[in-house]
């Protein structure tokens, strides 16, 4: 007969152990979400889980893989997604199925010749669907963020922990956003917490400030996000900033374009736009839509049409442009 004492370390050791898993994307919601869980539960059993894209900024990166564990005193994990099994069998459809359909050898070779694994998870996702995610479709952040995050925590429920997600949402960061939960229970060992839900993008701001920490240097180089670069759903500011100041990006959104083009059954070099091209026909939404031609959209004024001087020279002179008082 075991004592209650005994009985009760018994019961002890038959509950599971709590990981707290924050999402961390370099960007200042999550940072300060990984703030609030060191400041409330301390480091034990808390995991920082990254999900590198490919199509991050070298400063991103540098500040999740170095600033962040060396601040924060905790290593952080890094997941990336992996569509090799996806571009394999693509290849082989494009290769028994297209001549059915009446593609022609030209451009099956070229979509053969682009559609192999880069590693690069961006650029191999959009190879896989033979295009650019959009607002309509964003399906980026299912296959690149959620999904390589949900299998990451799966693991720890496999292993027995119990699992609290808590992820950097605040209702006002978008009208899809507005209705988010603070808490959620999923089920099966997991539950979601969003800390932030109800603060604005400037008390992030001013709560990581606080503790002594730094935010994302891109804040500070006229960037409002510093997820992807650039994000699909950049504005003019950002994408005339990113041109401007880091054009090896524009560059390489540009290859991007040509590569992911060639994966589809348009004519070799017609090219896929990474912006949605509104109002163009698949004949002339390339030479209409493509990475360029934004970034000289991006210098106009409203409408789309005139040049704006000004706006140009002012983000070529500015040493430092932040929309959060950075600079003050």
């Amino acid at each position: 007969m075991k004592t209650l004492d005994e009985q009760i370390e018994y019961m002890k050791s038959k509950v599971a152990a709590l990981i707290r898993c924050v999402s961390v994307s370099g960007g200042k919601d999550s940072t300060a979400c990984a703030l609030l869980a060191l400041e409330r539960h301390g480091p034990e059993n808390l995991n920082l889980v990254f999900a590198d894209t490919g199509n991050e900024h070298e400063q991103t990166l540098e500040y999740v893989h170095e600033y962040m564990p060396q601040f924060l005193g905790i290593p952080v994990q890094v997941v990336r997604a992996d569509f090799t099994h996806q571009i394999q069998r693509k290849r082989e459809f494009v290769r028994t199925k297209w001549p059915e359909h009446g593609v022609s050898q030209y451009k099956i070779d070229c979509a053969l010749a682009v559609l192999q694994p880069t590693g690069n998870p961006f650029l191999d996702l959009c190879i896989w669907k033979g295009r650019f995610p959009s607002r309509m479709a964003q399906f980026c952040t299912q296959e690149l963020k959620t999904l390589p995050l949900v299998e990451y925590q799966s693991g720890l429920l496999d292993a027995g922990f119990l699992v609290e997600s808590w992820q950097g949402i605040r209702r006002d960061e978008s009208h899809n956003r507005r209705n988010a939960l603070e808490r959620e229970d999923v089920g099966g060992g997991l539950s979601i917490y969003r800390p932030i839900v109800e603060w604005t993008a400037q008390q992030t701001v001013d709560y990581v400030r606080s503790k002594g920490m730094k935010l994302n240097p891109l804040y500070s180089q006229g960037l409002g996000r510093v997820g992807c670069m650039p994000c699909i759903n950049a504005g003019k500011n950002e994408l005339l900033a990113i041109a401007q100041r880091f054009p090896e990006h524009i560059e390489r959104i540009a290859e991007w374009e040509r590569i992911v083009g060639e994966a589809g059954k348009r004519e070799c070099g017609g090219g896929q736009t990474f912006f949605t091209a509104i109002g163009e026909t698949n004949e002339t939404a390339y030479a209409a839509g493509n990475i360029n031609q934004k970034v000289e959209w991006a210098k106009t004024q409203r409408g789309g049409v005139k040049y704006d001087l000004f706006r140009c020279v002012e983000h070529l002179s500015s040493t430092c442009s932040s929309a959060y008082g950075l600079c003050e």
